[in-house]
């Protein structure tokens, strides 16, 4: 599917749920500090939204702020489990629909339960299911667009 496919089905699922967003689109960035300044926000402001496998079939999207990780030990008990993991480009692929880099709630092939760090909060962008796209939104309206379950589940990334 093209990339443009892939952007139109997530704004289709952003209206769907009602959502009040900006679209922004901007060429190549190779990182996320360049993605900020394209999209006109700070790194913290960015979400990334990371598919994790519990088990089996069972898998979670979890919001991480952009200048944030996956805190594992949180998000494992948060869940219940002792183990989860990040699944093949391939299995998240053919999960969401869409490839790493683009992967959004908004639109995924398959509708999967939503982690949304506590810290996703103001105006945040989230990525537009495309290269180079992303969506503004009020990061209240999206977590419960979502129904998100929001939680401490990430950790500051770098030296402390």
């Amino acid at each position: 599917m093209a990339d443009t496919d892939q952007s139109a089905r997530v704004i289709a699922a952003a209206d769907a749920l009602g959502l009040t967003y900006q679209v922004t689109r901007h060429g190549p960035v190779r990182s996320l500090a360049e993605a900020a300044t394209a999209r006109g926000v700070e790194p913290r402001q960015i979400v990334k939204t990371m598919v994790v496998r519990v088990s089996g079939g069972d898998h979670r999207f979890v919001l991480v702020p952009g200048d944030r990780e996956i805190a594992w030990p949180k998000l494992r008990t948060l869940l219940g489990v002792n183990r989860i993991s990040m699944p093949s480009a391939e299995a998240a692929y053919a999960v969401t629909g869409f490839v790493r880099g683009t992967i959004t709630p908004l639109g995924a092939a398959t509708p999967l339960p939503v982690i949304a760090d506590e810290r996703v909060t103001g105006t945040v962008s989230i990525g537009g299911g495309a290269h180079g796209v992303a969506l503004t939104v009020a990061a209240d309206d999206l977590v419960a667009a979502l129904g998100a379950t929001v939680a401490d589940v990430t950790e500051a990334t770098g030296p402390a």
